[in-house]
């Protein structure tokens, strides 16, 4: 993946832009080094304030970041009422997650705002750059800094291993770990889980995750999972579906 990357350079973040490129041991290009030299298919760019990811068809668009405002349909208040489905997978009585794959970490901003505290990993350091500095927005929300609130902590690295040396035990470890598509190729697919699935590839040791969260957790495991997957770690104690997908629930003492 690194060979097809490089960070954009920009002006108005050139210092940012620079350090960027050195942390990730990246190239630096300018715009039009990057549409004229085609070994290239994706980018990092500090463009309206955020860091943004991008393929050769956006190189001239915004770009796609982590989006730290509520999803549609979600409250603006805080804490946000633990009502939906979502909610009642990770428990009532839930209040450590771990969001153990947080890839967009929309699932994990969504855990905060409904008062969970939540710590995230990621394995990818190009998720976790964008993650980073969704989460540096995050904390310069007025609301956020009103309420003294500690935004998510990030862990970068290996989710299993970062697992295995947490020093406390979660009430929740929740996993979204990549399934294969069901078709090669869906017109509905959301550009940023076809970006991501291009930087990431399928979780093929998703199953020797959950047997670590497992271990880890004092309480349960949620998996979330599209409609056709068959469970991740065999029948699960609670079940909760949705339109295209269900989050399958394991309890550490059910």
């Amino acid at each position: 993946m690194s060979g097809r990357l490089a960070v954009l350079a920009n002006p108005q973040y050139e210092q940012d832009s620079f350090s960027l490129a050195e942390q990730l041991k990246l190239p630096l290009l300018t715009q039009y080094q990057a549409e004229i030299e085609q070994g290239f298919d994706f980018f990092l760019a500090y463009r309206d304030g955020a860091l943004k990811l991008l393929d050769r068809a956006l190189l001239k668009k915004g770009g796609l970041l982590v989006n730290i405002e509520p999803r549609p349909g979600e409250q603006h208040s805080w804490p946000a009422p633990r009502k939906n489905q979502f909610a009642q997978a990770i428990g009532k009585h839930s209040q450590t997650v771990v969001d153990a794959t947080t890839g967009w970490a929309q699932d994990a901003l969504a855990l905060f705002r409904m008062g969970f505290q939540v710590s995230c990993i990621e394995r990818s350091p190009v998720m976790a750059v964008l993650i980073a500095d969704g989460l540096q927005r995050l904390q310069q929300k007025d609301w956020v800094q009103r309420r003294q609130l500690t935004v998510p902590e990030l862990l970068v690295g290996d989710s299993i291993q970062l697992l295995e040396s947490l020093p406390f035990n979660p009430d929740c470890i929740y996993l979204d770990p990549m399934f294969p598509p069901k078709r090669k190729k869906s017109a509905m697919a959301k550009k940023s889980m076809t970006l991501l699935r291009d930087i990431l590839g399928d979780d093929l040791d998703r199953q020797q995750l959950f047997d670590t969260a497992f271990q880890k957790t004092a309480k349960r495991v949620v998996v979330k999972s599209p409609d056709y997957a068959e469970p991740l770690a065999g029948k699960p104690d609670l079940v909760f579906k949705g339109k295209l997908l269900r989050y399958d629930v394991y309890l550490k003492n059910g």
